[in-house]
């Protein structure tokens, strides 16, 4: 097993099962799945050690026959010099009208993933949470981000009760 299917285990095994809502937030509704499929940039990131040190991260979101959608989770380590990849799977919690997700990378265990901001005319950018507070990503169709687009992402994450302090910055260039 690569090492990011590991550590993306360990993670959900820790969650235990963990697919609510953390606490205050709401899943955006009128979502739309189809709009969603593709290939998304991480532009920033709260640091979890299944994705320590690496860059040029990216997910790519596809239909899967029974249904759910397929996770292909990519990051470049420098430190190891090659791609860490993990592939998943996700299903809807409730309806398939609301953000809200339940994603395994590992058996029946499953995490939780709650789109809690969405660019909604362009399915251009995102901000996607897990079970609480702690866990927050930026996300993008493009590796890079306009930067008033990315203000009003880190002012509407920091207005949620994120530590956008503590977030790390994606680098999508060369290493």
């Amino acid at each position: 097993m690569h090492t990011m299917n590991k550590l993306l285990s360990a993670l959900l095994l820790a969650l235990g099962g963990c697919v609510g809502v953390p606490q205050g937030l709401e899943p955006v509704q009128g979502f739309e799945l189809e709009r969603y499929l593709g290939t998304w940039y991480e532009i920033a990131r709260l640091d979890h050690s299944f994705e320590r040190g690496l860059s040029r991260v990216s997910a790519t979101y596809s239909l899967r026959e029974d249904g759910g959608v397929r996770v292909r989770n990519r990051g470049y380590s420098a430190k190891h010099g090659r791609w860490k990849e993990a592939v998943g799977r996700a299903y809807f919690v409730g309806g398939a009208d609301a953000g809200h997700l339940k994603v395994s990378f590992f058996g029946p265990f499953y995490g939780t993933y709650v789109i809690v901001h969405l660019d909604r005319e362009n399915y251009q950018y995102a901000l996607v949470c897990g079970p609480d507070h702690g866990f927050l990503w930026i996300l993008s169709r493009e590796p890079q981000i306009a930067p008033d687009t990315l203000a009003m992402l880190l002012a509407r994450a920091k207005s949620l009760g994120f530590d956008t302090e503590a977030l790390i910055f994606v680098k999508h260039g060369e290493d």
